[in-house]
Parts: C-alpha cells; structure tokens; sequence
C-alpha cells in the first residue's frame, strides 16, 4: 500500500513539474532570445513545498529562463533603457532559482554580474551569495565576490577583508590574502591585518608565495609605524601633520621606507597613504 501512495506521490509530482515546466520551456526554445515578457515568479518556498525532490530541476529552468530573458533584452541595454527590463521579476525569479537549487554556479555568476553593475541592488546579490555559499562552502569564488562587492560597492572594508580571509584559505591564492590584509588596514584594522599576514606566512611552505605576503607586512609594518605617531602627535596637537614634521618632532625616528617603491604621506583625512596603494609601481615581485 505504501509502494502505491508513492507511485500516485510521484506522479503527482511529475504533473506539477509538467505544468510547471514544459509548457513554458516549449514557448521558451521558440521564441528565445525574442521574449518580451518574465512575469512574476512565485516564492522559492512555495515551489519547494510542490515539487520537492524535483526542486533542482525547476531551478535550473528558472535559472536558464532568467539568462534567456535578460539575453533577448541586450538591445535595451546598450541604448541605456533599462526600464524595459523586469528587474522585479527577474530579481525573484533568480532568487526562487536560487532557493531551489543552491548549487547551481552560473545563477549566481548571473545575479553578480547584473543587479550590482546595472541596477545597484548590492546587498540583494550578497544575500543570495551568502545563501548559496552555505552550500557551496569549498566555492572561493564566493566569498571572493562578497569581499568585491563590500568594498567596492558598500565601502564596509572590514566586512570585505573576513570574506577575501576566506578566499584565501579556501583558494591557497595569495591574492585574496593581499586584498584581505589591505582592507583590514582600509578599515582602520592595521595591527589586525598584520597579524593575519604574520600567520598566512606561518602557514605557507612556497617560497614565492611566502615573499609576497612578506612584502605586504613590511608595508603594513611601516603603515602602523606611522599611524601610532600620528595618534602620539594628535594627543597633543589639534591639525594633521605631514611625515616630516612627525620626524622634526620626535614622534617618528625616520620617514619608513614603502616596500612597492612608493612614498608615504599623511592625506586630509588624516589616513596614512602611500603613492603605490600597495602594489608594486615598475618592477614584479
């Protein structure tokens, strides 16, 4: 009895994904790129509790109905009518494909690169990032993504370093450690940063690699050297000084030395700068 509840179960589920499913599919395959309309997705959940173990197949339709769509609306785009396209609905229907299937990377690849450029919906793409990324935890893409658009998009540089962190670790990249040390030090977390680099060079058994992150730490180093001057000369003194009255008055023995060939300063801000932002200016590594 039970063997026949789960046939009619199963059945029952495959006419769902068939109404779901083919109908629009067919319609989809005619018209492709040409389609006009997206239309209002319902919530992921919703869908979930329908078709339940068949959800990873609706997400993937749902996924390539969005790219299908966003594609037939390039000519827009280019002529800058962005209000031709349903962002609304193509926002819930990326997110419902989301739901259904998490592990689905070109979604997600989708979403980063059209509702942050285009539209500016940045903390949207980061909640589904970091729902997918529950699931595709080995994903260093991810996290890489998450550190972009923090501190490119939101200027939130500490949340930016703990994900380019986890790039890192789950890459073996030296890259996503630079950028993590370096937001670190945007957000005002310098000895943090050079406590993290002092640990990735623990841990690293490359020589190169290991020389890089080196090279990092004797310009975040310097970079603390000055900012504990600064704070010394600030307790006495009201303005923002420049290096070399730092050095005239006691409070820095000498101005450090910027490893990538650049030149520290001090801006209006009162934030210790260097003119080569961290990267090397005329020679590699």
């Amino acid at each position: 009895m039970s063997g026949y509840r789960g046939y009619l179960l199963s059945l029952f589920l495959l006419i769902v994904v068939y109404i779901f499913y083919i109908p629009d599919y067919h319609n989809l395959m005619k018209q492709k790129s040409t389609i006009q309309k997206l239309g209002y997705t319902p919530s992921g959940r919703l869908y979930k509790a329908l078709v339940g173990e068949y959800r990873w197949f609706l997400g993937d339709y749902l996924s390539f109905k969005s790219i299908v769509y966003y594609g037939g609306k390039v000519e827009f785009l280019i002529r800058g009518r962005f209000d031709e396209v349903e962002y609304y609905n193509l926002y819930r229907t990326v997110e419902t494909s989301v739901l259904l299937n998490p592990y689905n990377e070109d979604i997600y690849y989708f979403a980063q690169a059209t509702f942050t450029w285009d539209i500016g919906r940045v903390r949207e793409v980061n909640r589904i990032l970091e729902y997918v990324f529950k699931y595709r935890s080995w994903d260093f893409k991810i996290p890489f993504y998450l550190g972009f658009n923090n501190a490119y998009f939101l200027k939130d540089y500490k949340t930016a370093s703990v994900y380019y962190q986890k790039a890192s670790e789950l890459s073996g990249s030296p890259l996503f450690a630079n950028l993590a040390a370096r937001y670190l030090y945007e957000g005002g977390e310098t000895a943090l940063g050079i406590s993290y680099l002092k640990t990735m060079i623990k841990m690293t058994r490359k020589e190169e690699i290991k020389k890089q992150y080196e090279t990092r730490l004797k310009a975040l180093e310097a970079i603390y050297e000055i900012e504990i001057a600064l704070k010394k000369y600030q307790e006495n003194h009201k303005d923002i000084p420049t290096l070399e009255r730092l050095v005239e008055l006691k409070y820095l023995t000498a101005i450090p030395v910027d490893p990538y060939g650049g030149k520290f300063y001090i801006d209006d801000n009162g934030k210790v700068r260097t003119t080569s932002k961290m990267a090397f200016l005329s020679h590699k590594n």
